[in-house]
C-alpha cells in the first residue's frame, strides 16, 4: 500500500483563529473526543481548517455532505488543496432512480428501474481502490456512503496485480479480467472492458481514465505501459507492475457452494411459510425469481439485485450491519482515519432516517414473493451502526443541533480528566471570525404583497452592477414558474432543485458566478454551505411561512449565503415577524456585530472573496459525431405509433437501439416521462 503523505497547497496561511481551531480538533481527536464541533460562520474558512486538520495529523479522512451539490463543491475543494493525494468522490451514481417496490392494493409491481451515470460509478470505483491501495486518501461523500456495498475483503481478493516478467498466458489474463466483471469488447473500448490485439492486451479499468497495455511473449508479461483509451496513443513511461481492481463493487465467489446452499434453503422456508399462509401465487413467484438469479449468478458471477443475496456471501448473519463504505476505510486502516460531517445539523438528521423507509418497503416485496427475507439485510446503516462505525466524529455547522452539543460535551467530560492535552471546551470550537473581513450582512423586510415584483427590480439592479441573486422558494413548482417568469422579464435565469442531474449542478453554480445567469431560483439546496463570492442579495420569499424551511436555523444558513461578498444584503419577505425570523434576526446581528469589533480591533478592512473558477467535477466523455447528431430528440416528446406486425427480428433489434438512444436523450433532458413511455414500449417490442 502507498504511503504517500498528505501535502496541502494553499495560496494563504491561516489567521490566528484558524490556527487555534486546528490546534484544538487536532488535541481533540488525538485526546480521543469521540464526537466534537466546529462551529463555524459561513466564509470562516471551515473546509481549510478541516483540511489542515488532515495534514496535521496524517490520517485517512471520509467528509460527508448532505446533498451531491455541496459534496461536488468539498470534492473540488479538497482536491485543490491536496493535488498530490488521491482525493476521491462517492455519491449515488443513478441520474434517476426508481427502487423496487409493490402496491398490493392495485396490485402493481414497480421493477428497479435506473439510469447510472458512468461518471460517477467511475469515481465511485476510485474512491475505493484507493482506499484499499494508498493511505493518503481523502473521500468526500453523501449519504450513500451508509448503504450496502459489498464486502471490501471479497473485493480485495477479487484484484488481478501483475508485473514484468511473470510467467502467464493470454488466455489465463483474460480468464481473470472476466472474473473481474471485465468485459471483452474488441469493437467497443470503454470503462469495464478490455480487448485483444495479436501480443497485446488492452484494458481500461472500470476506475481510471487512462487505459492499460499489457504485451505478452512465450507466456510472459514483457511490457506494461498507459495507453489513452481514445485515440490509442501509447505513453512512453512504462510500469514495472499494476493492479487491476473489481468493474463492480459487488463480486462474488461463484465457488461459494456454501452461500448457495443457504440460499436455497431459506428459498424452501420461505416458499412453505407462503403456501402455509394459503400464498400459492407468492410462493410460485419466489421460486421463480430466485431460481433464476441463482442460475444467472452461477454462470456469469452476477445478476441485477445481487446486493439483495449479500449477505450470503459476505458471511454475515441475519441483523448483521451490511458492508458500506466506511467498512472500506475500518479495513484497512481499523480506527486510524478521521470523519467530517458537513452540515451536521442537516447530514446527521438525514443518516438517521434512511434506514425506517428502506425496510417498509422491503418489508411488502418480501410478504408478496418478490424478495426472500434475507433481502432486508441489504439496507442502509441504521444511526447507531453509523456512530459505532466510525472511530470520531467532528460535526462542521454554522448551527449545530441540541444532540451534536450534548454528545460533544459528553465526550469532554468522559475525557477531560484523564488528558493533560488542551481541549476544546465542551468539545466545540468556534470560528466566528471571517478573514476577509466582511461582517454577516444587513437585513431588510419588506411585504409579501409585492415580493415578485419588488424582487425583479432587486435582480435587475443587481445584475446592472454584475452581481448575482440567489432566491429561495417553498417548492420545486413555484421555483420553476418563477424562473420562467423573470425569463420573460428579459433576466438571465435558472433554477436548481433536486431533480437536476448531479454534475449538471455545479455547472448550473459556474454559470452563476461567470455571469452567464443574474439569478438562481431554489428550494433548500440553495441554503447549506455554497461558496458564491459574486452574490450581493439573497431573497427569501415568504419568510414568515413557519416551518422547516423557514425555520431558525434555514434562515440563518439562507442568509449566510449573502456573507461572502462586501455589499452583501437580504431580503425577507413577510407580514408578520414569526419566533424563527426573531431569532435568526438576533442570531445574524450577534455575529454581525463580532465581526466589526473584530474587524476593528485587528485594523481589517472588509474585501469581497476572489475565487478562481475550479476545473470541472469530472471532464466529459468526448462527443462521437453520432453523439452530435443525436444531440435532440427526433421524436419531439411524441412517441410515433409502431406497427409490430410482420417486423424481421432484425428489424426489431435495430428499432430497440434506436428507441434506447432516444430514451436517454429523454433522460439527459430532464424529460422523464417521456423515457418512461420509451421504456415501456421497449418492453413491449422485445
Amino acid at each position: 500500500m502507498s504511503s504517500t503523505q498528505f501535502r496541502l497547497k494553499s495560496t494563504f496561511n491561516a489567521t490566528a483563529e484558524q490556527k487555534q481551531a486546528i490546534e484544538l480538533l487536532s488535541n481533540g481527536i488525538v485526546g480521543g473526543l469521540d464526537t466534537q464541533i466546529l462551529l463555524g460562520v459561513t466564509g470562516s474558512g471551515k473546509t481549510f481548517t478541516i483540511a489542515n486538520v488532515i495534514a496535521n495529523l496524517q490520517k485517512p479522512a471520509l467528509i460527508i455532505s448532505h446533498n451531491k451539490t455541496l459534496s461536488a463543491q468539498l470534492y473540488q475543494e479538497f482536491r485543490d488543496f491536496f493535488p498530490q493525494n488521491a482525493v476521491s468522490y462517492f455519491v449515488s451514481y443513478y441520474d434517476y432512480y426508481q427502487p423496487e417496490a409493490y402496491i398490493p392494493s392495485t396490485d402493481t409491481y414497480i421493477e428497479k428501474d435506473a439510469g447510472i451515470n458512468d461518471l460517477i460509478d467511475k469515481l465511485r470505483l476510485a474512491a475505493t481502490s484507493n482506499l484499499l491501495s494508498r493511505k493518503d486518501t481523502i473521500v468526500v461523500a453523501s449519504v450513500s456512503s451508509i448503504y450496502n456495498l459489498g464486502s471490501p475483503i471479497e473485493y480485495s481478493k477479487f484484484v488481478f496485480e501483475f508485473a514484468c516478467g511473470l510467467q502467464i498466458t493470454r488466455e489465463q489474463i483474460m480468464e481473470k479480467l472476466v472474473d473481474l466483471q471485465y468485459e471483452r469488447g474488441d469493437f467497443g473500448f470503454h470503462r469495464g472492458t478490455f480487448r485483444v490485439m495479436g501480443e497485446n492486451i488492452d484494458i481500461y479499468p472500470a476506475y481510471n481514465d487512462n487505459g492499460i497495455r499489457i504485451t505478452i511473449l512465450a507466456n510472459k508479461i514483457t511490457q506494461i505501459i498507459n495507453i489513452d483509451p481514445l485515440t490509442g496513443k501509447v505513453s512512453n513511461a512504462k510500469q514495472k507492475n499494476f493492479i487491476i481492481y473489481p468493474a463492480k463493487h459487488f463480486i462474488t465467489d461463484i465457488q461459494q457452494k456454501s452461500a448457495f446452499d443457504a440460499i436455497k434453503q431459506e428459498l424452501d422456508d420461505q416458499e412453505k411459510n407462503l403456501l402455509g399462509e394459503g400464498k400459492e401465487l407468492e410462493a410460485r413467484r419466489i421460486r421463480q425469481k430466485v431460481t433464476y438469479d441463482m442460475e444467472m449468478i452461477k454462470e456469469i458471477g452476477y445478476v441485477k439485485g445481487i446486493e439483495n443475496y449479500s449477505r450470503y456471501f459476505d458471511g454475515r448473519q441475519k441483523g448483521e450491519p451490511p458492508f458500506t463504505l466506511l467498512d472500506y476505510f475500518n479495513h484497512p486502516y481499523g480506527q486510524d482515519w478521521l470523519v467530517f460531517v458537513d452540515e451536521s445539523h442537516i447530514t446527521l438528521p438525514q443518516i438517521r432516517g434512511m434506514h425506517a423507509g428502506d425496510q417498509s418497503r422491503k418489508k411488502t416485496l418480501i410478504d408478496y414473493g418478490f424478495r426472500l427475507p434475507s433481502a432486508m439485510d441489504n439496507r442502509p446503516l441504521t444511526f447507531a451502526e453509523f456512530l459505532d462505525k466510525i472511530p470520531n466524529l467532528t460535526a462542521v455547522s454554522a448551527t449545530p443541533s441540541e444532540w451534536e452539543k450534548e454528545k460533544a460535551m459528553s465526550a469532554y467530560k468522559n475525557v477531560a480528566k484523564k488528558v493533560s492535552t488542551f481541549l476544546p471546551k465542551n468539545g466545540i470550537v468556534e470560528q466566528l471570525l471571517r478573514p476577509t473581513g466582511i461582517p454577516d450582512p444587513k437585513v431588510y423586510i419588506r411585504p409579501l404583497q409585492t415580493q415578485v415584483a419588488d424582487v425583479i427590480r432587486e435582480v435587475k439592479q443587481k445584475a446592472k452592477l454584475k452581481q448575482r441573486t440567489l432566491i429561495t422558494t417553498l417548492t420545486k413548482r413555484t421555483a420553476e414558474d418563477l424562473a420562467t417568469y423573470l425569463k420573460d422579464q428579459d433576466i438571465k435565469v435558472a433554477y436548481l432543485h433536486s431533480d437536476i442531474k448531479t454534475l449538471e449542478r455545479t455547472d448550473i453554480l459556474d454559470d452563476l458566478r461567470k455571469g452567464n445567469y443574474d439569478c438562481l431560483v431554489g428550494v433548500n439546496l440553495l441554503r447549506e454551505g455554497l461558496d458564491l463570492p459574486e452574490v450581493a442579495l439573497v431573497a427569501i420569499l415568504d419568510a414568515d411561512k413557519e416551518g422547516f424551511l423557514r425555520s431558525e436555523v434555514s434562515l440563518v444558513q439562507t442568509m449566510g449565503r449573502a456573507a461572502r461578498h462586501v455589499e452583501g444584503s437580504v431580503i425577507l419577505y413577510a407580514d408578520r415577524m414569526t419566533g424563527s425570523i426573531k431569532r435568526a434576526l438576533k442570531e445574524v446581528e450577534r455575529r454581525r456585530q463580532y465581526q466589526l469589533k473584530m474587524n476593528e480591533k485587528y485594523n481589517i478592512t472588509p474585501t469581497s472573496i476572489v475565487k478562481p473558477f475550479r476545473e470541472k467535477l469530472v471532464e466529459e466523455e468526448q462527443e462521437t459525431n453520432l453523439d452530435k447528431v443525436n444531440k435532440g430528440s427526433v421524436y419531439k416528446n411524441v412517441l410515433p405509433e409502431i406497427v409490430l406486425a410482420g417486423l424481421t427480428p432484425l428489424d426489431r433489434k435495430r428499432l430497440i437501439k434506436s428507441l434506447e438512444k432516444e430514451m436517454l436523450i429523454a433522460a439527459k433532458q430532464l424529460n422523464f416521462e417521456f423515457a418512461a413511455k420509451i421504456r415501456d414500449k421497449i418492453k413491449e417490442i422485445e
